[in-house]
């Protein structure tokens, strides 16, 4: 297990879940990953859920809000990036072809900054300028965040806007023939970004959040078990891990992974 007390720039900070039925969200992760839900009020009738392992902010999940389910937006989870300034970000990302969401920059209490924004290619994410709340507390345990990989129609280009905005190197691996591109940030690898030919047809851009598990296996089973749907069964990338892909009852897609190391 790793403590987080402070997540480096340019890191994934927080994975935030939009459900249409956030009490069966609740039950659902809460047996798949053994997260502790707490709930804290947004509004008359809204509440907002921090899941926590061993008493650290692993996750969040809220209910898709009402401009969100006009725009016939899915359930889905969205994930943060830490950086530096909300607002120096999303002036960089405009230069460099992203836009924002919603409104600008907007401060979120006393916790910290954010935008919301897509990237030239589509696929939204977040930036968070911590004050109070760093996110993620906790990695290394089953049921945390330990990796993202973005679908994109477009590589080169969104390879091109995420290293100008966050600084991050785009690579390839030379023993991997695939296509694969691993996310470095500064010393760390956090994510990667599969060839355009990987993608399904019809699927709009997005960030794939990858959760840490004991067994792979068990963990699709028991989803399963639950209402889930296998996108991807259990299969297995030698040198690498175990991993498949998941949509949860109310059909909000992720991944879960363990490492062969």
């Amino acid at each position: 297990m790793t403590n987080i007390d402070k997540n480096p720039t340019g890191s994934f900070c927080w994975i935030e879940l939009h459900t249409s039925d956030q009490n069966a969200a609740k039950t659902f992760y809460g047996s798949l990953f053994g997260w502790e839900a707490n709930d804290g009020p947004i509004g008359p009738n809204d509440f907002y859920t921090v899941f926590k392992l061993q008493g650290r902010e692993a996750a969040a999940g809220f209910t898709l809000r009402p401009d969100e389910r006009s725009r016939g937006v899915p359930p889905h989870w969205e994930i943060y990036v830490t950086v530096e300034s909300a607002d120096a970000a999303v002036a960089k990302a405009r230069q460099l072809g992203g836009e924002v969401l919603g409104p600008e920059p907007f401060d979120v209490m006393d916790a910290g900054r954010m935008a919301i924004l897509h990237d030239p290619t589509g696929a939204v994410f977040c930036v968070w300028q911590a004050k109070k709340s760093t996110g993620i507390r906790i990695a290394g345990v089953h049921g945390a965040l330990c990796w993202a990989d973005l679908s994109t129609p477009d590589v080169k280009r969104a390879s091109d806007f995420y290293s100008g905005l966050f600084g991050w190197q785009v690579i390839t691996d030379p023993k991997d023939p695939s296509g694969y591109l691993h996310i470095k940030n500064g010393e760390h690898f956090i994510g990667g970004i599969p060839p355009a030919s990987y993608r399904q047809p019809g699927v709009p851009p997005h960030w794939m959040a990858y959760f840490q598990v004991d067994d792979v296996d068990a963990s699709a089973s028991k989803a399963k078990e639950m209402g889930a749907k296998l996108y991807l069964p259990p299969m297995s990338m030698e040198g690498v891990g175990r991993f498949s892909v998941i949509a949860d009852p109310q059909g909000a897609a992720f991944a879960i992974f363990k490492s062969a190391r």
